[in-house]
Parts: C-alpha cells; structure tokens; sequence
C-alpha cells in the first residue's frame, strides 16, 4: 500500500519536462525515516549523491530516460576506488578495436614487461583456462570481483594519456585517471606505463612501447584535505589532514553516464557509442553481472566472494542473502577510504522492470584516513542495500506504457 501511495505522489515526474528532478529521492528517503533517517540528517558527512533513471520504452523497445538526483556536486571530491575500472575495460576494447588491423584480439596473451623501477612484469596467469593472461581474462577478473592487478595491467595497455582522452571525447568533463590501484601509484611513477607484448603461441603479433604522460589534469575540487589524521606508509599515525590531491576523479554523474551509453547504446547517435562489438557488449554485460559464485576461470572460494560479494547496491554485504532467479545486476562498485560506491544497471526478468542507480556514501566516525576503521557494516553496507531495494520496490508499482523487452540482457552464465 506504501508503495502506491508514493506511486500516486510522485508518479506524474514521467510526464514532466525532460528535466533532472532533485527532489523525488529525498521525498523517498523522507519517507522511510526508520532506513534514511540517520544519513538524511547528515548528508554532507556522508557524502551521499545520488542518480536514478527511469527508462521508459517506445513500441520499437528504444528507450529514453528520466533522471533523479539527490544531494550531486561534482565539485565535492569523493574518492571513486575502483568504479574506475569499468572505464578500464570499455577503453582498452576499444583500443583492440582500433589495432584489429594489426592483428589484435582479446584473446591472445598479453606479455607486460618493465621498463623503470617499481614497474612489475607479468607472464603468466593461473586463473585462466590456459595458464596465461589477456585483455579477456583481465576483463573477467575487474567485472568478477574487481581485481586491481587486472586494472593495472589494462591501465598499462591503454595508457594514462589515452584514459583521460577517452573520457573527455565522451564528454565526461568532470572526471580524471591517473593512477593504477592499490600500489600506492602516483606522482611521476603514474605517468610511466610498461611495455606490453602481444603474442599467438611463440608468434609475436603486436608490441607497444613504453609510454610517458606528461599532461596534468587539473579540477577545481572542494573536500580534498580531510580528517584530522591518517597512516602513512610505514603503519604510522599522521595527526594532519589527508589529501586526495592528484589521485583519481569520476564523478557520479560521468559515472552514470558512462553506464547507460554502456547498456543502452541505441538510445544514443552512432558517434556517441562506444566503439565496441557486439561481442564486447556481450563480455561486459556477462562478467559485470555473473557471480563469482559461477565462475570456473577464475575459480573462487565462496567464503571470500560470496554470490551476492559485488552487488552492494541490492543485497548490501550480507553472505546469506536470498537471491532472486529473476534479478541480474549489472554493475561496477568501489570501497575504500570509507567511500562505498556502486554504479549499476538493474533488471528484473520476470516483472520487466530495469532501472539506472549510481550512488555514493561514506563513514569515517574517527576522521582518521587509511586506517581501515569505517562504518561500512553499520552506515553503508546498509544505505546501499535500502536505497536499491526502496527504488527496485518503486519501479514495481510504476506503470510504463510499454513493457521492456530484456531480453538483450539475458547472458549465458555457463561456467567458464
């Protein structure tokens, strides 16, 4: 019955000006004051921001788009963690496209070399079927369970001047990468990429040299000093403020947007599309909503990544929680520093119900930055289960006028 009351408040905003709504999710949020209620008071703490698209279906299935926001600022810095990959990914499928007349393919086995200090090879990889690494299993291995070595390595193939070329041909002005994950990359070492290699068997097909990015990339940012303290390398407490200086952007909004070109391409003109295959399309969309759960290559224990281990947005962090047969999410998160952050593409098979939700929060209680003492259990694991599950309840009793045909986005999740 809740639900179609909020239906009846607010279920006229499809038939409004194609404009952004800022209010509809705080309408929503206010009314479950038991789930919101703590973070509501509290949004600039949190550092929630919030995006929400509806999408509604014409007779030949094309869709177009409302969208909601709540709390966005593209100034305020968050830090983005890992929902930098999935740039990762659609940009080095693209440069495979752009070098198939060389001979490229995701498939052949992909030899990273050094060339400076601090630069680490890579030859070989026992997650894959074959014993060896690629653009595909690298791919798997960032859509799976978000795996930084992966993203290194396809940082390192793209390259850092590439990266941030692609997001602003994209127009995702509002964002930057510069920087490998979880190596503690940054400064001069950043813009240095290693050789890489590609090979069929024993026969060489492609070789890059190493690559240097002398360019910066500038944003005018709030929020980036923060905390009274942090660890430093050596496990050490700090008492000054940390900084997020230099390190890597993207903001909610470019997030969003990088999601629905991905999932949608046909709602946008031929040379707004990624420059993708249809084969592409159909990696991406397996491995970002596959379980770790239903992967043979890499094969995981299920105590460390659990069915539900990427999907936040939904299901929070519980291990035990139900699944729903019919529910695939198709999605890219992050976690660190505190900041919890999903961006995702939702489906219901059954009930025909898809839906856009890209949002962020944080906790830090003890102001005390790379110390690994967040709220995420308490405060954002569940913002994010409850904010997916409020819309997901929302988008069951909205009525659309022509009932998706999802049946694109049905994958075979055959283990592989």
């Amino acid at each position: 019955m809740r639900y179609i009351l909020l239906f009846l408040l607010f279920g006229n905003c499809s038939v409004m000006a194609q404009k952004t709504d800022t209010t509809f999710l705080q309408k929503l949020m206010q009314a479950k004051p038991d789930l919101f209620g703590k973070v509501l008071n509290h949004p600039t703490k949190n550092e929630i921001q919030l995006m929400y698209t509806q999408v509604n279906r014409d007779k030949k299935n094309k869709p177009s788009f409302k969208t909601f926001t709540y709390n966005l600022n593209a100034k305020r810095y968050f830090y983005p963690a890992s929902t930098v990959k999935l740039a990762g990914v659609i940009f080095a499928l693209e440069k495979v496209n752009e070098l198939s007349q060389k001979g490229l393919n995701v498939n052949l086995t992909m030899v990273t070399d050094s060339n400076l200090k601090g630069q680490t090879k890579f030859f070989k990889d026992a997650t894959s079927e074959n014993g060896k690494p690629s653009i595909a299993h690298y791919v798997k291995k960032i859509l799976l369970t978000s795996d930084n070595d992966a993203f290194n390595r396809l940082f390192e193939f793209i390259g850092r001047a590439e990266i941030n070329a692609k997001l602003k041909k994209y127009g995702m002005n509002e964002s930057r990468i510069l920087n490998r994950l979880a190596i503690g990359d940054g400064g001069e070492a950043s813009k240095h990429t290693n050789p890489i290699s590609f090979y069929d068997g024993d026969k060489l097909i492609y070789s890059q040299a190493a690559q240097y990015d002398d360019k910066e990339y500038p944003l005018d940012l709030t929020n980036l000093i923060v905390g009274k303290g942090y660890m430093d390398s050596k496990d050490e407490l700090v008492n000054k403020p940390y900084s997020f200086e230099n390190k890597n952007v993207f903001s909610i909004t470019d997030q969003h947007s990088m999601m629905k070109r991905l999932i949608s391409p046909e709602a946008y003109n031929k040379n707004e599309r990624f420059n993708l295959t249809a084969e592409d399309y159909r990696l991406i969309y397996t491995y970002m909503s596959k379980l770790p759960t239903e992967s043979d290559y890499p094969k995981y224990d299920e105590k460390e990544f659990w069915p539900t281990y990427a999907k936040m947005i939904f299901y929070g962090r519980e291990k035990n929680a139900i699944l729903d047969k019919e529910i695939r999410i198709f999605n890219k998160y992050g976690d660190s520093y505190g900041f919890i952050i999903d961006n995702a593409y939702f489906v219901d098979f059954k009930n025909k119900v898809e839906f856009f939700l890209t949002a962020v929060v944080q906790s830090n209680e003890d102001g005390i930055y790379n110390d690994g003492k967040y709220e995420y259990e308490t405060v954002c694991y569940p913002f994010m289960k409850n904010i997916g599950k409020e819309i997901y309840e929302y988008e069951l009793s909205r009525k659309k006028v022509n009932p998706a045909d999802l049946s694109k986005m049905k994958m075979d999740y055959g283990n592989k």
